[in-house]
């Protein structure tokens, strides 16, 4: 059921197909129609997210969330196989909501150290039905040493936090090994990619690739970053509550 007083999404099937080989059936066009009228609604209380044009949230929200799943234009493959899916830092949602509606097979973990858009992000679960995510409200360093979140996951997703040496920190204890991050990048540089190269490496991982792509609607430059878990992450790692983000690793 859509709300007559928001806009509907543009559907951009041509541009699905060429950028990702997919687009979107009906159900999941609907799933995204609902979930842009819950950000539009969700907007008047808290401010969840400046992008409401539905052109700029179709590119900024819906595409780029799963443009950085699909590397080389094709998805993740063991996404669509019961893998273990995190998105940290979601807040309002992205890139996590709209991998879990079009990934029915992941079980999704939306973590937020934020109540009221964990709040906001549980009545929106409800409401699309999406019975694959679930959320988690805390701190990526706290977790990161909890038993049911370390080693656990097979795809840890990040974006909008950033140091890309924060993210990985972020991101690595929570891996399973040979389980990938893939971290949201705006501009990216070769010498950004030489100084991570060794935080990385501290990390138990590896840069598997780094992919530079411009979005479809306003040619902006993105990148996204494709870490690999190659060892265990040493047990010091996620060093405590704010010291990754003061003092990167390097």
């Amino acid at each position: 059921m859509t709300n007559s007083t928001i806009p509907l999404l543009p559907e951009m099937a041509k541009i699905w197909q060429q950028t990702l080989n997919w687009q979107p059936n009906e159900q999941q066009q609907q799933k995204f129609q609902q979930l842009y009228e819950l950000i539009v609604l969700g907007n008047q209380k808290l401010n969840l997210t400046r992008i409401t044009d539905p052109q700029e949230f179709w590119e900024k929200h819906l595409w780029d969330s799963l443009r950085g799943i699909a590397p080389k234009g094709q998805f993740i493959p063991f996404l669509s196989e019961n893998a273990a899916v995190i998105d940290i830092g979601t807040g309002a949602g992205f890139p996590g909501i709209p991998v879990a509606i079009t990934m029915l097979n992941c079980k999704m973990t939306l973590l937020d150290s934020t109540r009221k858009k964990i709040n906001f992000i549980d009545e929106s679960l409800t409401q699309l039905t999406l019975s694959n995510a679930k959320t988690c409200i805390g701190r990526a360093e706290e977790i990161g040493h909890h038993p049911q979140h370390r080693k656990r996951y097979d795809v840890a997703l990040i974006r909008a936090v950033s140091n890309a040496a924060v993210c990985a920190e972020y991101t690595l204890p929570l891996l399973k090994q040979g389980g990938l991050s893939v971290i949201y990048r705006g501009n990216w540089t070769e010498e950004e990619t030489k100084s991570l190269q060794n935080a990385v490496n501290q990390l138990g991982g590896v840069i598997e690739s780094v992919e530079q792509f411009t979005t479809p609607l306003t040619n902006s430059v993105r990148h996204c970053l494709y870490l690999r878990k190659v060892v265990n992450t040493p047990a010091s790692f996620p060093r405590a509550v704010g010291i990754p983000t003061q003092n990167p690793l390097s």
